[in-house]
């Protein structure tokens, strides 16, 4: 399985053996997660297993000057709204619930630390007072003028598949 950039056009990578333009949907997904790879947010054998190219082809696409400044652009535009920073909030995130657990667990630990590490793991599990919806039901009344009132007075829950059918045929 090898990738490379194509000797005839620049801005052409071959992916599991097809040529993708990098202007394309997939070309643009290989250089977003080019960009993330550049971040440290994508490992280069999470790239190289999603795209199907070897560490050598890989290497090979990197020295790529088109590709390289499509990833450099991509970069900064990620930067500039962003999303580099929350992707790579949200992946420390993640670890989060770890170290507080070992925090709720250590017995050595403050018990204040304690207490506010079990607040913080159910704020993320999203359980209790913080997780639970505001209400059970959703009650709107509209007056209409002249006695005339629409009320609609209905339990929160997700459509059934017949309900959403119904929604889908009234349009």
């Amino acid at each position: 399985m090898g990738a490379n950039i194509t000797k005839s056009d620049d801005e052409t990578v071959v992916l599991r053996g097809v040529s993708i333009p990098l202007a394309s949907d997939v070309g643009g997904a290989f250089i977003s997660d080019a960009a993330r790879n550049r971040e440290r947010l994508f490992s280069d054998q999470r790239l190289c297993e999603k795209y199907g190219i070897s560490m050598t082809a890989w290497a090979e696409i990197a020295k790529n000057q088109a590709f390289r400044l499509a990833v450099d652009a991509e970069h900064e535009r990620r930067i500039r709204n962003g999303d580099a920073a929350r992707e790579a909030a949200a992946k420390l995130f993640a670890e989060a619930p770890e170290v507080l657990g070992d925090i709720l667990r250590d017995k050595q630990a403050n018990a204040r630390h304690r207490i506010e590490a079990a607040r913080e793991l159910r704020a993320a599990a999203g359980t209790g007072a913080e997780g639970a919806p505001a209400a059970e039901r959703f009650h709107i009344v509209i007056d209409l003028g002249e006695d005339r009132k629409l009320e609609i007075n209905k339990r929160i829950a997700p459509l059934t598949p017949e309900e959403a059918k119904e929604g889908i045929d009234a349009d």
